[in-house]
């Protein structure tokens, strides 16, 4: 077998790895689930450790489909669920605490007593985002304030928990995507905001140092030696492996939630329709810069039925339900299972479900979560439409949900553009070994 780059996604619902040959086709894939906890109602956890083991789980089986050995391994990459606070000993690489998930809704008050205070317009000043919860800065505060051992800990997003464990505690580092997506960094200037931690009640002794996405970044050690010289928030690896370079080209990942970037350049775009305005990347010390609309619930709505209610049995069962009735017959799910993300920033929202008639069936109910996909999906790139000023010509897609053709179909009816989905939808692990392999 020859050399291969090692891609490794770690997701909000599992971890996957791809091994990438040079030529840059996929030549092996691994999964493994992990858990999500709910300790609380608006609360969301993982298990650090458990994070690790699936990511070294589905590192394995993508080498072994691969036909490859750890030794062939030329360069490893890094992608993530971003926002997620992971807070661990420096000395024995333990975890001091449960990972807080990006979708925990714990701090909203928080949030609503820093807007009340008038500190939202310099929060978006300075970082690009809004006052949510969503973001890290609040939960790593929380933290502080109720976890012991929190204060001496290292902290840091998913990322730099997997390059603290690769590299056995050799490093702490992230990368400026990452940095970008915690309320805490400074995305003119590429460094943290002291302003902000200040602002938080948090101190940067905590956070990593800051690295570009891609380029000599840190070292793995152990089965697999190799450099780590790619990491990007799983978004912005998606907008990477879409291969949206130029000003004006965006994507969407159907995950857990979607996320629909645009990307913008060396032009910093603030928005004024309830976008964030994100890095993208930063390569050769220059950052690219995104416009970001988040939402939430989007494939987990679907998890739900599933899990939840039991209307389905898998996943997969969901196009073909969806594609079986012409609509929703009148129904409407509105997934605010978390609160709303772009362009409302609701974080007391709850889901709804409306519409309901004796003749509802299965069907309608998945086709409304479907439907609900691509009308959020809408509500962002004409808030992205109205911050840039000029029409979207095309957009690219990808993550799981992306395989069902209804819901191409109607996102490319309901934006009236071409829907591009590429033949490989892991286009956020390729993003992470494009970068790698630079």
């Amino acid at each position: 077998m020859s050399e291969v780059v090692l891609s490794l996604d770690e997701g909000t619902t599992g971890a996957t790895a791809i091994a990438v040959g040079l030529d840059g086709e996929i030549q092996g894939k691994g999964y493994e689930e992990i858990t999500q906890r709910y300790p609380r109602p608006g609360w969301v956890e993982h298990d650090p450790n458990e994070i690790w083991s699936a990511v070294q789980a589905s590192a394995r089986r993508a080498l072994e489909a691969a036909n490859a050995k750890p030794s062939d391994v030329r360069a490893v990459g890094i992608t993530n669920q971003r926002e997620t606070l992971v807070l661990w000993d420096r000395r024995t690489l333990q975890p001091v605490a449960p990972a807080i998930v990006w979708q925990d809704r714990r701090t909203a008050d928080q949030c609503a007593r820093l807007r009340e205070a008038g500190h939202e317009a310099r929060v978006r000043e300075i970082t690009g985002l809004v006052l949510d919860p969503y973001f890290t800065a609040t939960k790593l505060a929380w933290a502080l304030e109720h976890v012991d051992g929190a204060k001496d800990a290292a902290a840091g997003t998913v990322d730099s928990w997997l390059v603290a464990k690769l590299s056995e505690g050799r490093d702490h580092v992230t990368d400026a995507s990452n940095a970008s997506r915690t309320l805490l960094f400074d995305i003119e200037r590429g460094v943290w905001s002291e302003e902000m931690a200040e602002l938080f009640h948090v101190s940067l002794a905590n956070l990593p140092r800051v690295a570009d996405s891609s380029g000599p970044i840190s070292r793995s050690f152990g089965e697999i030696a190799a450099p780590i010289t790619g990491i990007a928030g799983d978004q912005q690896a998606a907008l990477f492996g879409q291969a949206c370079t130029a000003d004006g080209m965006a994507k969407n990942t159907y995950g857990t939630g979607s996320f629909v970037l645009m990307q913008t350049g060396a032009r910093r775009v603030a928005s004024s329709s309830g976008m964030l305005t994100t890095v993208a990347w930063r390569r050769d010390g220059a950052l690219s810069y995104a416009l970001e609309g988040a939402i939430f619930v989007t494939g987990a709505a679907l998890q739900w039925l599933r899990d939840g209610l039991g209307i389905i049995g898998s996943a997969s069962e969901a196009g073909p339900l969806a594609a079986s009735v012409p609509d929703a017959a009148g129904v409407f799910l509105v997934p605010a299972f978390v609160g709303l993300g772009a362009p409302h920033w609701d974080p007391y929202a709850r889901g709804t479900i409306v519409g309901l008639t004796r003749g509802t069936t299965r069907a309608h109910l998945v086709r409304a979560a479907v439907e609900a996909m691509a009308f959020q999906t809408r509500d962002v790139v004409e808030a992205m439409q109205s911050d840039t000023g000029r029409p979207l010509t095309e957009l690219r897609v990808d993550g799981g949900a992306a395989v069902m053709d209804v819901l191409c179909q109607l996102q490319a009816d309901l934006l009236g553009i071409p829907v591009r989905r590429p033949r490989h939808t892991e286009t956020t692990a390729l993003g992470a070994a494009f970068l790698a392999g630079l």
